[in-house]
């Protein structure tokens, strides 16, 4: 008996990849303690050992990076008084997406009163062809700290690789005291790297990032910033005790060149170990 076209084109689809973590942070020595902790699927949290002022903990995607289909989420709460770091274990990877749906990336961050809050992710690396939409939302105290990075890579230039057929979708909302004082959001599809050429928009650059600090002294860290930024990139105050930043740069060695210094500067001088693997 034949089985019916439908059924057998389902029975033919890939399996998609599912991750979810969520992590609450307790006061506690080193930056905090666990005060909860719960991982599905192929999204991961690896602690290091302590070794500097904030607890540290490092999302690991089992399945090697994100295509059409895929759904991670990430939690995590810094309780008062606590240091939240955030980052990966290396760059993530958007592949080539075989069908109409997007990979989807959704986390949400929460910093309480008195806590340092540190989203500080490596590259994000597009490949032609990849469909990607990122959603962050942040909420934290009147009083709290947040660093933010996003670091985004349009195809490996020591490979040669260009973005002729892509989409990537990228929102960012910060909340503080429940206003909403920082929304940005970025939107690229078709030839990203005749886009990116654009003088207006990239003149050539083929990775950027996005820096954001939120925090009570945000105000005097303006001109240190600025003077470590390279002519490609900016740095504004957007309001009272909110600092933001945006780099471009040709590759993503050069880029890095550029944000460790600036997370230095804003990050108590302080780099997540994966980065400096």
């Amino acid at each position: 008996m034949n089985q019916p076209a439908a059924t057998i084109a389902t029975s033919l689809e890939q399996p998609r990849a599912r991750g979810q973590v969520r992590l609450t942070l307790k006061p506690g020595p080193g930056g905090g303690a666990i005060d909860g902790l719960r991982m599905s699927g192929s999204l991961k949290l690896m602690f290091p050992r302590p070794g500097g002022g904030a607890f540290e903990a490092v999302l690991v995607n089992t399945a090697g990076g994100v295509t059409g289909g895929d759904r991670f989420a990430t939690e995590a709460v810094a309780g008062p008084g606590t240091a939240l770091s955030l980052t990966t274990q290396a760059a993530e990877r958007a592949y080539r997406a075989a069908g109409p749906e997007p990979g989807r990336i959704a986390t949400r961050l929460m910093a309480g009163p008195g806590a340092r809050l540190g989203w500080l992710p490596q590259e994000t690396i597009l490949y032609d062809g990849a469909h990607l939409s990122r959603r962050l939302q942040i909420d934290m105290a009147a009083d709290a700290r947040v660093l933010m990075v996003e670091p985004v890579v349009f195809g490996r230039a020591a490979m040669g690789e260009e973005l002729r057929d892509a989409r990537f979708h990228d929102r960012v909302e910060i909340r503080r005291a429940g206003a909403l004082v920082w929304r940005d959001a970025v939107a690229l599809a078709g030839d990203i790297a005749a886009q990116m050429d654009r003088a207006a928009l990239g003149r050539g650059a083929r990775a950027m990032a996005s820096l954001v600090y939120a925090a009570p002294d945000a105000d005097a860290h303006l001109d240190r910033l600025r003077a470590l930024l390279p002519e490609t990139a900016g740095a504004s105050l957007v309001r009272a005790g909110l600092l933001a930043a945006r780099i471009l740069a040709p590759d993503s060695y050069t880029l890095r060149q550029s944000l460790v210094p600036a997370l230095r500067l804003l990050n108590q001088d302080e780099i997540p170990r994966p980065w400096m693997l």
